[in-house]
């Protein structure tokens, strides 16, 4: 099976400029192809995992990758998917998460077979009558304004710093085309606009066709982003998310996601997943714990997957708490009159962002504390319980802390 059918049949392609060429391309060359990351934290997320995933499909079929780093894109601000405009950060800052995103992709690529560069070498250099000449004499902007990323800001309002995100994309596709050769960009399906964008540019600036090809989005059956919880992103740096935590959103993903998450994220083979799709029930809990197992495996290695599947193990099982259960020590400081506030235990577990959000968990029968349920916001826990060993705080019905001296 070529790269282009694995790609297709684990519905990752979403849309392509030209699919006969594209899969000629694939099929009979070597191709370079660059994928943006735009360093606006300095952890990697979900949602770039699905793109590094297709990073790893494409060099396993000999084609190479450029990475490239936003760190002069970032200084501008995407506002695909954005309701404001995202906040302004420094040059210090972006290259400090750039640096982060390198170390974290090497984790998944082979950084001995890929290119990376980081777009404000060349973006922070350009000269702006310059740009205006030869670049934005080729945009129409009647033709931008019709693009998904700046119709849905209209209203509330777009900055010119902003609309100008699509000429720097652009750019980057012309530039790399012309140091590397590059000749095809991907991209999540929110970036098609932009993609478009390069496209043309690289044809009007060069008379050559060049490529370009989204993937599917990670969403749910019902179309809502996933790698998100009501306390923030899914993110890959351990300290960020526990590896425990991280298999335990994948094990509890929607039975209606379970298949589409394997295919999508999983090198597992296409004819062992498509064998899963009749699952139900019990098979189907045992399919999810395949997607959380394989997914922590790559993300933070077999050791750590193997600790968070024996504690869900333990959890789900004989409901007892185990070594590898996410912890919280406790020192006596946090005590006042020898007891602490659940609310403000919440809060230092990272159960819940804050106070507001504890008290409306426990007012839902969120809560529990040794399988017993809190119901008074006012509750308070003794040091004399916790001197006599653990507890474990279960929010809802499937995140487990446990609490220590």
């Amino acid at each position: 099976m070529t790269v282009f059918e694995e790609l297709k049949r684990r519905g990752l392609i979403a849309q392509m400029t030209n699919e006969d060429k594209i899969k000629e391309m694939l099929e009979n060359e070597k191709v370079t192809f660059y994928i943006g990351f735009d360093a606006t934290a300095d952890s990697l997320h979900v949602g770039h995992f699905l793109q590094l995933i297709v990073i790893r499909h494409m060099q396993k079929a000999g084609h190479t990758p450029i990475l490239l780093l936003g760190t002069g894109t970032t200084m501008v601000g995407d506002p695909t998917g954005k309701t404001d405009m995202r906040p302004m950060l420094t040059r210090e800052a972006i290259n400090h998460n750039a640096d982060c995103f390198v170390q974290q992709m090497s984790q998944f690529v082979d950084m001995d077979h890929a290119i990376v560069e980081h777009n404000g070498d060349w973006l922070c250099e350009l000269n702006y009558l310059q740009l205006l000449r030869d670049v934005g004499a080729c945009f129409s902007v009647n033709k931008m304004l019709t693009a998904e990323c700046f119709k849905t800001r209209l209203e509330r309002g777009l900055s010119f710093l902003e609309f100008n995100y699509m000429i720097m994309q652009s750019y980057d596709f012309l530039h790399l085309f012309r140091a590397h050769n590059c000749r095809m960009e991907l991209g999540g399906d929110d970036q098609w606009s932009n993609i478009l964008g390069g496209v043309d540019l690289v044809r009007r600036k060069e008379q050559e066709e060049v490529c370009g090809m989204t993937f599917t989005l990670l969403t749910t059956k019902e179309g809502k982003k996933m790698g998100k919880t009501e306390n923030g992103a899914i993110w890959l740096n351990p300290e960020k998310t526990s590896p425990y935590d991280f298999f335990q959103y994948w094990r509890n993903v929607d039975d209606a996601d379970v298949i589409h998450c394997l295919k999508l994220l999983t090198f597992l083979p296409i004819e062992e997943i498509e064998a899963m799709e009749s699952w139900q029930g019990s098979e189907l809990n045992k399919a999810k714990e395949i997607l959380a197992y394989e997914l922590t495996k790559m993300v933070h290695s077999e050791k750590e997957a193997d600790k968070a599947l024996e504690a869900a193990r333990s959890v789900f099982g004989a409901g007892a708490a185990s070594a590898n259960m996410p912890t919280t020590q406790l020192a006596a400081a946090d005590f006042t009159d020898g007891q602490i506030a659940v609310l403000d235990l919440l809060v230092k577990t990272g159960l819940a962002p804050s106070k507001g959000e504890a008290r409306r968990l426990i007012q839902q029968g969120g809560v529990s504390i040794d399988d017993q349920k809190v119901t008074d916001v006012m509750a308070v826990l003794p040091l004399t319980k916790l001197e006599a060993g653990h507890k474990v705080i279960r929010k809802g019905k499937k995140v487990f802390h446990k609490v220590t001296l």
